[in-house]
């Protein structure tokens, strides 16, 4: 496997990680004594946050084994473009994993607009400025992100 191509797939293993190690933090009373976090502090959003970067950088990992290079200033759509041109529109990839893309992405976006404008966005699906609201979106992104760099990593080896 090409070094870069490994690279991303550390940082995804390690976003996954961190979202889950902060989702623990944000539900379990031992680990906040230990850090002397208040009770009813989360980092529900942070969890949703890591996880779409989980999918990030394992989608960039599976587009450098075609030698698809993504960047910067629209580097995360065009990542998400190219993922779906070269990988499930091609009928590489099931259709789920493109779904699972989308659906968080368009999580992340939401969140990072309630951070940024401090108000509600988009109609059927928004994020209370209560960081406990987010506990149920944040359990399905982070479920999401498991399952599409689980099967990026074996479809990635699968070229070997």
């Amino acid at each position: 496997m090409d070094s870069m191509v490994e690279i991303y797939i550390e940082r995804a293993k390690n976003e996954t990680l961190t979202a889950e190690s902060l989702k623990k933090l944000s539900e379990e009373i031992k680990f906040k004594e230990n850090f002397d976090i208040p009770n009813n502090t989360t980092f529900y959003s942070s969890v949703i946050s890591h996880s779409y970067y989980s999918i990030f950088y394992s989608a960039k990992a599976i587009l450098l084994t075609k030698g698809i290079k993504t960047s910067p200033p629209n580097v995360h759509m065009e990542t998400y473009k190219e993922f779906k041109r070269n990988f499930v529109d091609t009928g590489v990839l099931d259709k789920e994993l493109l779904l699972i893309y989308n659906k968080i992405v368009i999580k992340a976006d939401e969140l990072l607009d309630i951070f940024k404008d401090e108000k509600w966005k988009r109609g059927n699906f928004t994020y209370n400025i209560i960081p406990q609201a987010n506990k149920i979106p944040a359990e399905e992104s982070l479920t999401n992100a498991k399952t599409f760099v689980a099967n990026i990593i074996k479809v990635i080896n699968s070229f070997k």
